[in-house]
């Protein structure tokens, strides 16, 4: 009997320690508010400061990343530097860097440089969901959270997490709390139109603002008895800065997610506590102010830090809250130290699985830093076949098993491509020309390729060409290309206008010896006429046939303004040519042509030099050839219009030096301006003469140039010995 009355005293003493250590549960509600969201951070540190617990975290948008990271377990600290590092600007694009696509891709986008999505398919043309595809902004999450495995439930984090998302199709809020916490953090934050929806489970879901701002009601829901809700929302413009589209546009998104503020903030009682940092002034989408808005979110906390302090628990219990935390943190961060036991592969694609293990190039039985993860997301993705590209992470007993998700492009598999360019020497001359293409992709299981080209303006191009891989790799492919074409060289004062017009027709067999270089070899035929615009000039015409050799290689970062990289074509032909009227007693006139092209370039800092050379040789039997080549134009003999000088033989070579300017333009654009200079040297000889050091043309210039998304833009003054200048302008020209 005595034993049972001491169990007894001895479990109401327990119970009674327990209540006396009971409180109430605090959820932190982190609202929408794209780079002003640093602000979360600053409230995050006073709370930390002064032994304010969380026990629940529920964010929308900017909210739902700052809130993810913190319940995953990271340190405030540790959240300031991850988020002020992070290229956040990265994220509004999804092109993928030149240097980073195959040799073939590369060349491609230099002829089409407009950077427009558009496919055809089923009867109809396709876009993109969103002027973004979300890859970037998935792979900025990604190196925030590490290689960070799915949960069965956000239960499961260092603290019960939800992220809010909107179902673009019932315009209904979807509360995110189990799977990816990349994905869900990337739905809550995928702005209609701009970005891509992400799809969960089946549903294309959208920013969470549209339908809830700040989730007061999903907090309260999780279980939490006092709110702490920090509004960093864009205030409403007045109506004097309502004066363009897009800025009525804005004022309605805001409209819409103030709205659900606002019908959030009356459920607020008197007991909860509502933040508003100073946050009015800035702007949501520039990056730089992050260090400010984290100021006045640490600002609006501590002004608010007499009832804040009212939640605040013990030392003691502080540590012992936060060692919980660590403790549950704790499983997965360990995980992350697993080796990789296996690689599923979830392909929602035509692209062989063995050629996107080749490029994924993860090797198993090791462990994987999200670096090298990050890598290896980026070489799937620069095969320029998908539109996303992410991973999962299961870990069982014996390690880790990643899932690697690829997703075909939505608008394709057949795409048009522009390119467009304007060239004026501000005196005679302009020319313009406008290119399309329609690639047809997969029209075969083994990944056959149809594209079909046009340009119009000063001269004309139609082209077909069919692309067929040869092996499973795509190592070894064969090419078959049809084409007319009418070049033409303008006027000049030791020339007539003059204009060939051909046919060419090309069949090769090519191997990618790299993912950046190519060897081909062939045969090649072409009939065609030389014509001068005179009225007493004869039409000559001509055929050509024969076999070439093609190397190419090409690392550069830009065709444009290189900042690193190299690019080298050399291509070695062996022509049969006969000329109508005859030019010897033979029928056939046998040349061998040579052509080097090589550009490299090597960027410290905002400093850039670099080199350009290019050489052209012909051996034949007659004193004329067909094959020509040409010098002038930027960066061409720049004192001299384009194609001023005509040869067979052609030596030219140019040290270009640049500075890019935008890196010291306080709030600029973020897109480079540069300031070049180049020394040039070069000429072209006709087909008996002789390559002289002596006849070389010394020119130069100097420009200003950037790179847009319509291509370059550069303007300029040439000038060479002699006495020649050119003053120049281009728009969208590749070289």
């Amino acid at each position: 009997m005595r034993f049972v009355l001491l169990s007894l005293l001895l479990f109401k003493l327990t119970t009674l320690a327990s209540s006396a250590h009971a409180r109430d549960k605090i959820g932190l509600v982190l609202s929408g508010g794209g780079a002003k969201g640093s602000a979360h951070i600053g409230v995050l540190k006073v709370l930390e400061q002064h032994n304010i617990p969380v026990d629940y975290v529920v964010g929308t948008s900017i909210g739902a990343y700052v809130g993810g990271m913190y319940a995953l377990g990271y340190e405030v600290d540790e959240i300031e530097k991850i988020m002020l590092k992070l290229h956040w600007d990265n994220g509004f694009s999804d092109f993928i860097p030149r240097e980073a696509l195959s040799y073939a891709n590369k060349q491609h986008r230099d002829r089409y440089n407009l950077s427009i999505r558009l496919g055809y398919s089923d009867g109809k043309f396709k876009v993109p969901h969103g002027l973004l595809l979300g890859q970037s902004a998935y792979q900025i999450l990604q190196r925030s959270t590490d290689t960070v495995s799915s949960f069965a439930s956000f239960d499961e984090l260092a603290i019960p997490y939800r992220a809010v998302a909107s179902n673009i199709a019932t315009a209904k809020m979807v509360v995110l709390d189990s799977g990816s916490i990349n994905q869900a953090m990337k739905a809550s934050a995928s702005v209609p139109g701009i970005v891509a929806a992400v799809e969960i489970d089946g549903v294309m879901l959208v920013d969470g603002g549209i339908t809830n701002n700040m989730p007061i009601d999903v907090v309260k829901k999780m279980g939490a008895d006092i709110v702490i809700a920090v509004d960093i929302g864009s205030p409403l413009a007045d109506q004097s800065q309502l004066t363009s589209t897009v800025s009525v546009l804005n004022q309605l998104s805001t409209i819409l997610t103030n709205n659900t503020s606002l019908a959030q903030k009356s459920l607020l009682n008197d007991n909860d506590i509502l933040l508003r940092p100073a946050i009015d002034d800035l702007s949501t989408t520039d990056w730089s102010v992050m260090p400010e808005a984290l100021a006045l979110g640490e600002q609006a906390a501590l002004a608010n830090l007499d009832v804040l302090t009212k939640l605040a628990i013990n030392d003691a219990d502080y540590q012992a809250y936060k060692q919980k935390k660590r403790a549950k943190a704790k499983l997965w961060f360990t995980e992350l130290t697993n080796k990789i036991i296996e690689i599923q592969f979830q392909n929602n694609s035509k692209v062989e699985n063995d050629i996107i293990a080749l490029h994924f190039a993860v090797e198993l039985n090791k462990v994987l830093s999200k670096d090298e993860l990050d890598s290896a997301i980026n070489r799937v993705y620069a095969l320029d076949k998908f539109e996303q590209v992410t991973v999962e992470f299961n870990d069982t007993e014996q390690g880790r098993v990643l899932i690697l998700h690829t997703r075909a492009k939505s608008w394709g598999p057949n795409y048009f491509d522009f390119g467009f360019n304007l060239k004026t020497d501000f005196s005679n001359r302009s020319i313009t020309s406008i290119n399309m293409s329609y690639l047809m992709t997969d029209i075969n299981d083994k990944g056959g390729r149809w594209l079909n080209e046009v340009r119009v303006g000063w001269e004309t191009l139609l082209a077909s060409e069919f692309y067929q891989p040869l092996t499973k790799s795509h190592d070894f492919y064969s090419r078959a290309r049809v084409a007319y074409a009418q070049d033409k060289w303008e006027k000049t004062s030791a020339r007539d206008e003059l204009s060939k017009d051909h046919y060419l027709a090309t069949l090769a067999l090519g191997y990618n010896y790299s993912f950046d270089g190519i060897i081909e070899v062939g045969f090649i035929a072409e009939t065609g006429d030389l014509s001068k615009d005179s009225p007493a000039s004869d039409e000559f015409d001509y055929e050509s046939y024969g076999s070439f050799i093609k190397f190419g290689y090409d690392t550069l970062n830009s065709i444009n303004f290189p900042t690193q990289g190299n690019k080298l074509v050399i291509e070695m032909q062996w022509l049969n040519d006969k000329y109508s009227p005859q030019l010897n007693a033979s029928a056939d006139d046998k040349a061998l042509t040579f052509t080097l092209d090589w550009r490299g370039a090597i960027g410290l800092g905002g400093h850039t030099f670099v080199g350009i050379t290019s050489f052209a040789s012909i051996d034949n039997d007659t004193d004329f050839s067909v094959h020509v080549t040409e010098l002038g134009g930027f960066l061409n003999l720049s004192g001299y219009q384009e194609d001023a000088l005509i040869g067979v033989h052609k030596a030219f070579a140019a040290v270009v030096y640049q500075y890019d300017l935008g890196r010291d333009v306080p709030g600029g654009s973020g897109l480079p301006i540069y300031l070049g200079t180049s020394i040039e040297a070069g000429n072209v000889w006709g087909i008996n003469e002789t390559v002289k050091y002596s006849d070389l043309i010394h020119s130069g210039s100097i420009y200003l140039g950037t790179d847009t998304s319509f291509g370059p833009a550069v303007f300029g003054v040439g000038f060479a010995t002699g006495g020649e200048y050119s003053l120049f302008l281009s728009i969208g020209k590749s070289w």
